[in-house]
């Protein structure tokens, strides 16, 4: 995905103001509130652990793909700040103990590409892109792209591109199986195309990389999100090329995806959806929120308006009180505080459990850690 938006795009133009001239607190509900496009809950899915493998073949209908359910259509990248996209985009998932088995299904009457050597920048063609963070970290996480020549470009990412994160993209997914298969013709605008599919065999231990060295097994869960790179084009000299302004331009892509980010920056990976591994062979599996990630929203409410802040001030606030958030508030029913360590141009959020002490931390990296704090016994 081009990298076109960055920090400030999520923003309403007036909103310093409303957040810091008015003294004392305000509820934690009411300051989400001033963040709309980004407390949404994102998509979850529950993939089944499977015995056999499916083919990578690009056939994502055959019966060990029958155990796995289409997911929701995908949306806008806004979501619904912008229609439903007209061609229908789908995923499923599957696993095992050594591969994460992802299938997409994209409908486009006009299917092209032209990116053929691994590592080419494939988001310049119509292409399909998955998004893992293996630790619910926003840090050390992983991107695929593949068009429908099946040419992959993969990348691990140190952090966001806001934080001024690198992409490395001298990593390979080793291991990796992909296939895709046309329904109609290849760079062929005499006919009309149903669509393409997409098949990917992810290696586990490729994605763990050493950063998420844990085994993955029933009950873990991944942060994930798939996006669809969509571009308008015409034809011209018997092949499709890109529209373009009146400058000369490529107009900008389509992003569609499956839990929308709020703002066109895929590189959010705290927006990105919920991926539950499970053992059970149920059909009507129901994924819970796990109860750090209720915790972690209030986290995100300091980091957006600690950067909000910094962006006009160049400085950050060194209290909750000045931040307009409360210090004791309640997730899930639970008693929790939230507390602040901050300089000029660094702080640490912390929130933790009264009775279990479970806390989490964000610094302004946005990086997001469990902090082992032992309960004292009274």
């Amino acid at each position: 995905m081009k990298l076109r938006s960055i920090f400030d795009c999520c923003f309403k133009p007036g909103l310093t103001a409303a957040l810091f001239v008015l003294p004392g607190f305000v509820k934690a509900q009411d300051a989400f509130k001033e963040f709309p496009d980004l407390f949404t809950t994102p998509y979850s899915y529950v993939a089944k652990h499977v015995k056999q493998a499916p083919v990578i073949d690009g056939n994502v209908e055959d019966a060990v793909w029958q155990q796995a359910k289409w997911s929701q259509d995908f949306q806008d990248i806004e979501g619904n700040l912008k229609p439903q996209p007209p061609l229908q985009t789908n995923v499923k998932m599957l696993w095992d103990d050594n591969y994460l088995y992802v299938a997409a299904r994209i409908k486009d009457p006009h299917v092209w590409a032209t990116l053929t050597h691994h590592d080419d920048i494939v988001y310049k063609d119509n292409d399909f892109e998955l998004f893992i963070d293996p630790n619910s970290s926003t840090h050390n996480y992983f991107e695929i792209e593949v068009n429908a020549l099946n040419t992959i470009f993969d990348l691990f990412l140190t952090k966001p591109y806001r934080n001024n994160g690198a992409a490395v993209t001298g990593w390979d997914a080793h291991g990796l199986r992909s296939a895709v298969k046309v329904q109609g013709t290849l760079n062929n605008p005499s006919d009309t195309d149903k669509g393409w599919t997409v098949e990917m065999a992810i290696p586990f231990k490729a994605i763990a990389g050493g950063f998420n060295r844990a085994v993955i097994k029933d009950g873990t869960v991944w942060r994930i999100n798939f996006s669809r790179v969509e571009y308008d084009t015409k034809v011209q000299n018997g092949k499709y090329v890109k529209l373009q302004d009146k400058s000369g331009r490529d107009l900008p892509e389509h992003n569609w995806v499956w839990s929308n980010q709020g703002l066109i920056n895929m590189h959010y990976p705290e927006r990105w959806g919920y991926l539950l591994f499970s053992n059970n062979e149920a059909n009507d599996l129901k994924f819970e929120m796990p109860y750090a990630e209720q915790q972690k929203k209030y986290l995100w409410l300091v980091y957006y308006k600690q950067k909000q802040w910094f962006k006009d001030h160049h400085e950050y606030l060194t209290s909750l009180k000045d931040l307009g958030i409360e210090n004791k508030v309640t997730v899930s029913g639970n008693d929790n505080e939230l507390k602040l360590e901050a300089t000029t141009h660094q702080f640490m959020a912390h929130i933790t459990d009264s009775k279990t002490n479970a806390t989490y931390t964000i610094d302004q990296d946005g990086l997001v850690q469990q902090q082992l704090i032992p309960k004292l016994h009274e």
